[in-house]
Formats: C-alpha cells, sequence, structure tokens
C-alpha cells in the first residue's frame, strides 16, 4: 500500500482509535520492567550486591543518564535502519535478557545485565512515540489528548513495577523480582507482533527502499545494537567517562539542532525548531530534579524519613507510585481541561505549560528543606513532605512531558521527527547525569547513613535545585510571549 494511501487510513477515527488503544497497551507492558529497575536498582546495588553507597549511586545515575541518551541512537536507528515496529520488538528482547541476566547477583552479571536492558530501553522508547506521532497530521490537536492517554498508560505500568518492586525488596529477593519482570517485555513483544499491520512506518526512509535495501539497512542496525551493548558494557564500569560523554552529546545536538533551524527553508519552520530548542533547554533544569527521585531522593526517603504510616513500614519503591496514582487520574482529566479550554476559545500554549511546570517541581523542593528542619529528634523527617513533593513534581511533569512529546511533532519538520523525538528526550539523560551530582551532594562524602549526619547535605542539596527551578520558571514565563510568536500556535478547538 503507497505512504498516501496509508496515511488516509489512519487518519479515520476508528483506525486512530485502535492504534491509540494498542500503543496504550504495550505502553503499560514495556514499561514494567524499567520501573522495576528505575526504583530498585540502587537498592539492589547497595544490599544486594554490597556496593559502597557512593558508588551504586554512580551506577544508577550513569544507567539512567544512558537509557535517556540513547533515545537519540533510537531515534536514528528507527525509520532509517529498521522500522519502529521491528526495532521496539528488538528493544523488547534485549530488555527481557537484561532482566534475567540481572537476577545473577554478581557485579559481572550486573554489569552484562544492564548493558543488555540499556541496549533495549535505551532505542525503543522513541518508537513507541514516533508511531504515535505517525497517526496525526502536525497540526492535529488530537496528537496532545493521544499523548496524555500514552504517557497514563505507561505510568501504570510504572505502578505495576513500583508496587512489585517494593514488594520484593522488603523480602530482599531480587532474583525473583528481575525474572517476573521480564515478562512484561514478553506481553509487549506479543502485542506488536499481534499489531504488526496497524504499526507499519509511515513517511519514514525505509518506507521508499525496495526490500534489498531495507535487509542491508536492517543487518546495520543489527549489527549496530550488538557493538553498542559492547561498548555499554565497558562504559558502565567507568562512570564519570560515561556521565561526561552525555554531556558532550548533548551540547553536540544542541548545535545540531541550532544548525538545523539556520537551514529551514521558510522562517515560520526556522522559528519553530528555535523555539524547540529554547525549551529543551529550560527542560534540563525540570528532568534534573525529578531524576533525582531514583538516586539522591530515593536514600533520602530510605534513610531520612520516617515511613511508618499507620503501622506499616513504606518501601522506597511504594512511595514513587505517588507519582504515578497522579499522572494515570490527572493525565485524562488535563486533556479533558484542554480540550474543553480550546472549544471555548482559549489557547493553551506550550511555553506557558513548561513554565508552570519548572514552578511546581521547584516548589516541591524548596519544601523538603522545610521537612527537614522540623524533622524528629532522632533526624527523620515526617512522611508528609515526601508526599507534598511527589505531587508537586507530578504535577509539573504532566505539563511537560507529554506535551513536551507532542510538542516535537508540532514543531520538528516531519523528516526530521526521529532524530528531534530522539534529542527530545536525550535531554532527560543529560539531566539524569546532572541530578547525579546533586545525589552524591547529598548523601555526603563518607556516605553515613544516619540521618542526623546527612540532613545538612540533603538540605543545601534540595536547596540549590528548586531555587534554580523556580528562576528558571520565572524566565520561562517572561518569554512566554516571545516564544508563542516563534511557535504560531492555532487558537483552533481540539
Amino acid at each position: 500500500m503507497p505512504a498516501n494511501q496509508d496515511i488516509q487510513r489512519l487518519e479515520t477515527p476508528a483506525s486512530i482509535f485502535r492504534g491509540t488503544t494498542t500503543l496504550f497497551f504495550i505502553q503499560i507492558f514495556s514499561t514494567l520492567s524499567y520501573s522495576v529497575l528505575y526504583s530498585t536498582l540502587i537498592l539492589y546495588i547497595t544490599e544486594g550486591l554490597h556496593v559502597p553507597v557512593r558508588t551504586a549511586t554512580g551506577i544508577t545515575a550513569t544507567f539512567i543518564a544512558f537509557n535517556y541518551a540513547l533515545h537519540l541512537l533510537g531515534g536514528y536507528f528507527g525509520g532509517r535502519l529498521l522500522s519502529y515496529r521491528l526495532l521496539f520488538s528488538i528493544g523488547m528482547f534485549m530488555q527481557m535478557l537484561g532482566c534475567i541476566l540481572l537476577s545473577v547477583p554478581t557485579s559481572n552479571m550486573m554489569y552484562l545485565g544492564l548493558a543488555a536492558f540499556l541496549a533495549g530501553s535505551g532505542l525503543n522508547v522513541t518508537c513507541i512515540n514516533c508511531m504515535v506521532t505517525q497517526l496525526f497530521r502536525p497540526d492535529d490537536k488530537r496528537r496532545e489528548t493521544a499523548f496524555l492517554w500514552n504517557y497514563s498508560g505507561m505510568n501504570i505500568g510504572f505502578f505495576i513495577g513500583f508496587a512489585i518492586g517494593g514488594y520484593f525488596q522488603l523480602k530482599a529477593n531480587y532474583h525473583e523480582l528481575f525474572l517476573l519482570s521480564s515478562l512484561g517485555n514478553l506481553v509487549a513483544l506479543l502485542l506488536v507482533v499481534a499489531n504488526w499491520r496497524i504499526l507499519k512506518d509511515l513517511n519514514t526512509a525505509l518506507v521508499v527502499l525496495n526490500n534489498r535495501q531495507r535487509i542491508q539497512r536492517g543487518m546495520l542496525g543489527i549489527a549496530g545494537i550488538l557493538a553498542l551493548f559492547i561498548a555499554l558494557f565497558i562504559m558502565l564500569q567507568y562512570q564519570a567517562l560515561s556521565d561526561h560523554l552525555v554531556l558532550f552529546v548533548g551540547i553536540f545536538m544542541g548545535g545540531v539542532i541550532a544548525t538545523i533551524a539556520i537551514r529551514q527553508p521558510t522562517k515560520e519552520a526556522s522559528q519553530k525548531v528555535w523555539a524547540y530548542l529554547i525549551l529543551a533547554i529550560m527542560s534540563v533544569i525540570f528532568w534534573t530534579l525529578y531524576q533525582m527521585s531514583p538516586t539522591g531522593l530515593n536514600l533520602f526517603i530510605e534513610r531520612n524519613v520516617n515511613r511508618e504510616v499507620w503501622g506499616m513500614t513504606i518501601p522506597p519503591e511504594w512511595v514513587q507510585n505517588i507519582n504515578t496514582v497522579v499522572i494515570v487520574i490527572g493525565g485524562p482529566i488535563l486533556a479533558w481541561v484542554f480540550q474543553t479550554m480550546r472549544r471555548k476559545g482559549m489557547n493553551i500554549n506550550i511555553p506557558l505549560q513548561f513554565a508552570v511546570a519548572l514552578l511546581l517541581i521547584g516548589t516541591g523542593y524548596i519544601l523538603l528543606p522545610l521537612g527537614i528542619h522540623y524533622a524528629n529528634p532522632q533526624g527523620y523527617t515526617a512522611f508528609f513532605w515526601v508526599v507534598l513533593n511527589y505531587i508537586l513534581q507530578s504535577l509539573g511533569e504532566l505539563f511537560i512531558s507529554p506535551i513536551g512529546y507532542a510538542m516535537v511533532g508540532q514543531l520538528a519538520p516531519e523528516k526530521l521527527q526521529g532524530i528531534m523525538m530522539g534529542t527530545w528526550m536525550m535531554i532527560t539523560g543529560v539531566a539524569a547525569t546532572l541530578s547525579g551530582v546533586f545525589s552524591q551532594m547529598g548523601v555526603g562524602e563518607n556516605s553515613i547513613a544516619n540521618p542526623l549526619a546527612t540532613n545538612g547535605s540533603f538540605s543545601h542539596a534540595f536547596t540549590i535545585l528548586g531555587t534554580m527551578s523556580i528562576t528558571g520558571s520565572i524566565v520561562l514565563f517572561c518569554l512566554v510571549p516571545f516564544l508563542i510568536k516563534l511557535v504560531r500556535e492555532s487558537k483552533a478547538p481540539a
């Protein structure tokens, strides 16, 4: 079927509903294993493998940084070397293999497992976002709703993963935890195979090639994935070098996007790319705070917070489900609110949403030093302050993350959506690297578990982060009129 007929087929309400529904459930199951590692990895390394806290913090931050930084590579592989659906399927297999390797409690198997997992998760997330993007025209506001629903699906997967991770972490049974989490990848892989035709690529570089050319590119893509696995296994053992590489790639891609903006054929297209770059730079602040959750904030909750609630000890993984609940409930509500406001002719612009996101998460972190100030005599902070922090950062996430994915479809030139989606997601990798620095600042030089010894360093780190985010939000609020002119958003209702 020619590409233009595929576009027509996917623009019917029935086909869009089928496509978005399929990807919603794929998102749930594909997220499960990553959510287990996201919430449990630093605890597994310290408790299961008995690695020093500062080293464990570095490994975890590097893992998360690579996971997001590699989305850029996924944006290049997807649609050029391998179709989005095939690359996603290979990614699910690699994640499943990674979980099985991690179930063996040795340092070497941990590095092998993390490398295999990253070779999958780093490449496939861009694929599912691009598959959602392909369902709509660039100016179709229904894309925003689809991404909000898809984002809710992802957080359902996080909820399940956090719940399972907390249960097994209380029992220190990491072997069964990792084996069980691999089943989610298997289910996602089967869903892709069962819906292979509906997930067909549209308007990518592979679509116009003949079968021989596609096979040649596919072999090159598979060879690249194997080489990536080997490189990751080596680099994960050198966190400092890996972090510097992620930061360098982030700066380099900023220059690439600026070059793309300059070379656009029309002034309007160029302005949209410049708007994308400005918003991307500002989002680094948000994601630096957000990526404290699996590293420094996770350790703070485990060691410095009174987690006794109604006579029950709450695992750190379950605390992160506050975020999941807010996203799952708030995502559809926010989509409905935006649709209603647009029907009334109100313009809900992207720059304003980003500014609100920075303000919310910054306020959440500014409140944590206040909670530390009112800690009990033993140094433990009341659980309430952590709950409040997670609610605020989750609300901020709703305003920036799914909206950011939709923004790429709106601002990126059609043939560069894979690269710009990958760059957008790579930004979180840069932020994760920076969050690792603040996490180690909070832990302190001696990595002492006593909250009376570490409350001061955690308070200092949280204050810097909160102040930085609120300042960024003020700057972005001031830039909103300028950015609106660049974006040139339509006031048409959804």
